[in-house]
């Protein structure tokens, strides 16, 4: 009887012990399940675009290199945060991540809105480099409330037109489609700037509304642009800066060895990006060329330079904004362009 008392005695207490020490253990260790963190990635323009390409790279390189540790929900195409609340929407928490384009908030990002002026890039590559070592250099104030993952651009802006545009002269007066800056540019060219979303350009184009459009040149065959544009001028006008970045509260609760993932991916993607973009447009020339046989011409080095010449208003607007931002606007412009030149040796257009 003792005996059974003895062992009745002990089996409560282990019974004890399990449900006070061995159940905080189970609280205080999370499942494999639980220690997933998933990341909400917002991006505005549509899935087939560089913006969103980019995205979905980088999303599985980052589970793959946190070994599953991390993973990444992507939402294209606006379906989180559409382009002109993606900055607000992030600070606020309602995306982890999202992608700027950066000229669509004016005068919020000076210093990185540099790479936007018409300095000449020849590749999306060369300007996506550019604009990454110039954040990393200058560490702007204009992100401190965010964690900035990675940099990149688009490719330059080229006329795609209905009617052979092989001179500046054969450009007076004709009404070319754009958006944002490059109205500017289109109007110092002699042409007749047209401000429209991409998406009404096509419907633009076959009323004769316009004559053609200004864009980079991988919308010949993501938008079939080159059915109805069989003419390319490359004129190297301006690219558009692009930023992906984080909220900075769900920065600061990832673990060291995440941080320092996402942190190793920064240049990688930048340059994956300006890769990718270069060798995709390569891809459309050479789809349009033997599709619908497009003919492509390139002004000369001397109207170029005019171009940049009658630009230096741009220029000089954008030097006023970075100083009363408080950046040294000649130095910030010299790196651009000592960066450029830098990065045009390294990776020269073929």
């Amino acid at each position: 009887m003792k005996r059974t008392l003895l062992i009745l005695a002990l089996a409560s207490c282990v019974s004890m012990l399990t449900a006070c020490g061995g159940g905080d253990k189970t609280e205080t260790k999370p499942s494999a399940k639980s220690q997933v963190i998933t990341l909400s990635y917002a991006n505005f323009p549509p899935k087939i675009t560089f913006p969103c390409v980019q995205m979905e790279r980088w999303a599985e390189e980052v589970e793959k290199r946190t070994g599953g540790a991390v993973k990444v929900q992507t939402f294209p195409g606006s379906t989180l945060l559409g382009a002109k609340n993606m900055l607000r929407g992030v600070q606020e928490g309602q995306a982890d991540i999202g992608c700027l384009s950066l000229a669509y908030y004016p005068g919020v990002f000076p210093l990185t809105t540099s790479t936007n002026l018409p300095v000449g890039f020849s590749s999306a590559t060369v300007a996506s480099l550019t604009l990454w070592e110039l954040y990393q250099k200058h560490q702007p104030k204009e992100f401190e409330n965010l964690k900035v993952l990675t940099m990149f651009t688009s490719a330059p802006s080229n006329v795609m037109s209905k009617v052979p545009m092989k001179t500046l002269a054969d450009m007076r007066g004709v009404e070319l489609r754009g958006s944002g800056s490059l109205l500017r540019m289109i109007e110092l060219m002699g042409a007749q700037p047209v401000g429209m979303p991409m998406s009404q350009t096509p419907e633009a184009l076959q009323k004769g509304l316009v004559k053609g459009l200004v864009s980079s040149l991988e919308v010949l065959m993501d938008f079939n642009f080159a059915e109805i544009c069989r003419y390319e001028t490359i004129a190297n006008l301006p690219v558009y800066p692009f930023a992906v970045v984080m909220n900075k509260d769900k920065w600061n609760a990832l673990p060291d060895q995440a941080k320092k993932v996402l942190e190793n991916l920064g240049r990688e993607q930048a340059l994956w990006t300006g890769q990718y973009m270069d060798q995709h447009i390569n891809k459309a020339l050479k789809w349009a060329r033997e599709k619908y046989g497009i003919e492509i011409f390139k002004l000369s080095d001397g109207e170029m330079a005019g171009i940049r010449e009658k630009s230096k208003g741009i220029i000089s607007a954008w030097k006023a904004e970075a100083e009363k931002a408080g950046y040294d606007a000649d130095a910030v412009l010299k790196d651009v362009r000592a960066l450029k030149a830098k990065y045009e040796m390294e990776y020269p257009v073929n």
